[in-house]
């Protein structure tokens, strides 16, 4: 049984009850507001204690854990940059055997591809070495040349490397034709010591009436069979009189820059 004290409890929740059912709706908003302001400081309580939870998560993860995982991600952004670099040089060296591909089949020489190996120290600018040799049918004194002109000869064939001396060694003298219309020729060979620049030859030997001036473009002129007609060498930049009037000489800047050779093409007999 109910003692006394609960029956007076009960009276009086039924009793607020029925006042409040029978309250205007503004009272009963103004009264369920006022009840909301009671509870809503120990909602943000329990929000706050949740995320001091989260932060105090994150600040247990060891120092020592953090730096490995940096430099584990400084590792593999350094693996990435490498391997871009790679894909960039292969793009570049397909991009270089598909244009001497598509130029090999517009020149009527026979010949083959070779890669430079190599610069000999003791004469760095004017000596290369390639990877065929005489296990590729090369002999000495067979033209070099790239897609953009003349390089030099075979020097001498190893068995499966050969040796090639430059444009402007004094052991690697080409015969040489204006595109004049006199086809003035005369000797490409070293040019003039006081000039720095080492794409710049010298073209000697021209008639003392030669019609060669700056602009024209220099090619082999086959003369004394070692070099084939027609390969491009450079253009003529600057022509003088020399030897009291009796021959010209002019200045060629070549047409291949010798100081940037990667491949090579080998012309074969």
């Amino acid at each position: 049984m109910l003692k006394r004290p609960h029956w007076i409890g009960l009276a009086a929740a039924v009793v607020l009850a029925l006042v409040l059912l029978n309250l205007p709706s503004q009272a009963t908003a103004r009264l369920k507001f006022a009840f909301s302001s009671l509870f809503f400081p120990l909602f943000g309580l329990g929000n706050s204690a949740q995320k001091l939870g989260d932060a105090g998560g994150m600040r247990a993860v060891p120092k020592r854990t953090l730096i490995a995982e940096v430099e584990k991600l400084r590792q593999e952004n350094d693996e990435l940059k490498i391997e871009v670099m790679q894909a960039r040089q292969t793009a570049q060296e397909n991009a270089l055997l598909r244009e001497a591909v598509n130029w090999q089949k517009k020149l009527p020489w026979n010949k083959r591809l070779a890669r430079v190996i190599a610069r000999v120290p003791a004469n760095w600018w004017r000596t290369i070495e390639i990877d065929l040799g005489r296990e590729a049918g090369v002999l000495k004194n067979m033209p070099v040349i790239t897609a953009e002109g003349l390089v030099g000869k075979v020097q001498e064939a190893g068995s499966s490397r050969s040796r090639v001396v430059l444009l402007g060694d004094p052991q690697c003298r080409v015969p040489a034709m204006v595109d004049d219309p006199a086809r003035d020729t005369g000797i490409l060979g070293p040019g003039d010591s006081s000039v720095l620049d080492e794409s710049i030859l010298e073209l000697t030997y021209l008639w003392r009436h030669s019609q060669a001036i700056p602009g024209q473009k220099v090619f082999t002129s086959g003369l004394g069979g070692v070099f084939p007609k027609g390969i491009p060498i450079g253009e003529i930049t600057q022509t003088n009189s020399v030897g009291y009037g009796l021959y010209l000489e002019a200045r060629v800047k070549l047409s291949a820059d010798l100081r940037d050779l990667e491949h090579v093409w080998v012309i074969y007999p």
